[in-house]
């Protein structure tokens, strides 16, 4: 029994606690051996939190014997980013410099899961300092694998959690999302993301001190979860959502609205803005549509998402304008090589003036305005995560073309963030060994509708996780 509860859902893990049919250090005992087992292979975990794991289940089992209520994700062992703070653990970012950054509270969405009685197992891998690339390498503790396919990247830069959720070292993770950091890892490992609505989750990403980044950092980076399935995905979601005097952007918003009249409009953007996308991802949306209008959606083809090329290019100043001060010294802390990603993207895009910026956090408006008018007509966006099967390690730090490649495959990911709306990655199944995904884009605070998307598409689609770790190519064609 023990070995088998990793694979279960979280929701039947929680389940099985509050019942007692299992005992929290059971389950946490499990996962534990399953890292044990498969975590020397894939290098998702960084720093293994077991005995706190241990004690915090053996206190939970002690409230279920006192006659305590039990929250929803009772027991449920979670992964969390090295980004994000856990109590007592170091935030490292990757970095070595960072190694003994010892959080003194846990982040707010840390707190949330802690508080429904989920338990944190253990950090996970993340590019150096966030900024090394989209693979998930790190100055202080290497490569992380792709289980499906050692010679493609898990995707990041919350890879080590969609790595440790695909192989079942935990049921949930914990990362965040700029432009694709949770849905871009979880197309390549075949599990469910979400990006949620900015000012969803409360969150407080100060770790160096007391000051706010600027409004790029506050505006883009959302919090987000990881789950094998889509109903893990929505409990996950119950719980981050709501506010939090640390977080004064998060807003008290129902976290499920009012039913839309009619059948739901699906607008199916397969190429957005023209710039080419491969066969297979053009497959997985197609089946995509497919199982929407088998669910009763109205799904539709349009052109285009709106001014997808002008937005790509305001991200980018805005982004470039605020992070061009620092530069010199957070380069010294990305290691050799690290800085490569960075380096290639502030040669093409120089840093704006004051007055261009301030021309440009108009055109952010206005554009956020564009989207919410397509939205209103179009409730739900159907899209690809990235417009390319997973890709080779560190294809976005080798060249300029390998940037700009890298560039254009998130390019409806970085859009979405910027704008601001929710999109849930959703795998669609398997071709040659490697996982397709999708991204189901809603309206501003309806992750609601897009996690009932989501959901309908799981159901005639299938779960493709948890995987045992393969190498090399051997999975394609099976």
């Amino acid at each position: 029994m023990r070995d088998a509860l990793w694979r279960m859902s979280a929701a039947a893990q929680a389940e099985a606690v509050r019942g007692g049919e299992v005992s929290a250090v059971e389950l946490v005992d499990s996962h534990l051996d399953r890292i044990a087992a498969v975590n020397p292979r894939v290098n998702a975990v960084t720093q293994l939190l077991a005995e706190r794991a241990r004690a915090a289940a053996a206190q939970l089992d002690r409230r279920r014997a006192a006659g305590d209520l039990l929250g929803p994700l009772a027991g449920v062992p979670f992964t969390v980013k090295e980004s994000t703070a856990i109590e007592g653990a170091a935030t490292t970012f990757g970095t070595a410099r960072f190694r003994d950054l010892v959080a003194p509270a846990d982040a707010p969405p840390v707190a949330r899961l802690r508080a429904a009685g989920a338990i944190p197992i253990g950090h996970s891998n993340i590019p150096t300092l966030i900024l090394a690339g989209m693979h998930t390498r790190s100055e202080l503790y290497g490569d992380t694998i792709n289980p499906w396919d050692s010679g493609r990247t898990p995707g990041g830069s919350s890879g080590g959690d969609a790595v440790a959720v695909a192989t079942g070292m935990a049921a949930l993770g914990l990362g965040n999302d700029s432009g694709g950091s949770v849905r871009i890892p979880a197309q390549f490992c075949g599990v469910a993301g979400l990006k949620p609505t900015t000012g969803r989750f409360p969150a407080d990403h100060r770790i160096l001190g007391p000051d706010d980044p600027g409004p790029a950092s506050q505006m883009l980076v959302t919090d987000g979860p990881l789950a094998r399935s889509v109903g893990d995905l929505a409990l996950a979601y119950e719980v981050l959502a709501g506010t939090d005097p640390r977080d004064p952007r998060a807003v008290p918003v129902p976290t499920y609205g009012e039913p839309l009249p009619g059948r739901v409009k699906v607008a199916v953007v397969a190429d957005p803005g023209g710039h080419g996308v491969h066969p297979t991802v053009h497959g997985a949306i197609t089946a995509d549509a497919d199982a929407l209008r088998d669910a009763g959606y109205d799904v539709r083809e349009v052109p285009d998402v709106p001014r997808l090329d002008e937005a790509l290019d305001a991200y980018g100043r805005i982004t470039v304008t605020e992070f061009a001060p620092n530069w010199p010294v957070v380069r010294t802390l990305l290691g050799r090589g690290g800085d490569r990603y960075i380096e290639m993207m502030m040669e093409r895009t120089p840093p704006a003036s004051a007055d261009e910026l301030m021309k440009l956090m108009g055109t952010w408006m206005n554009i956020r305005r564009s989207w919410a008018e397509f939205l209103d007509e179009y409730p739900l966006l159907l899209g690809p995560v990235f417009t390319e099967p997973p890709v080779e390690p560190g294809l976005e730090s080798r060249d300029r073309a390998g940037r700009d490649r890298v560039g254009s495959g998130m390019r409806l990911c970085t859009v979405t963030s910027f704008v601001g709306v929710p999109g849930v990655a959703v795998p669609t199944g398997i071709v040659d060994g490697l996982p397709c995904g999708v991204q189901i884009v809603g309206r501003a605070f309806r992750e609601d509708l897009c996690l009932a998307a989501a959901r309908a598409v799981e159901d005639r689609l299938g779960v493709l996780t948890p995987v045992d770790p393969r190498t090399g190519g051997e999975g394609r064609g099976h």
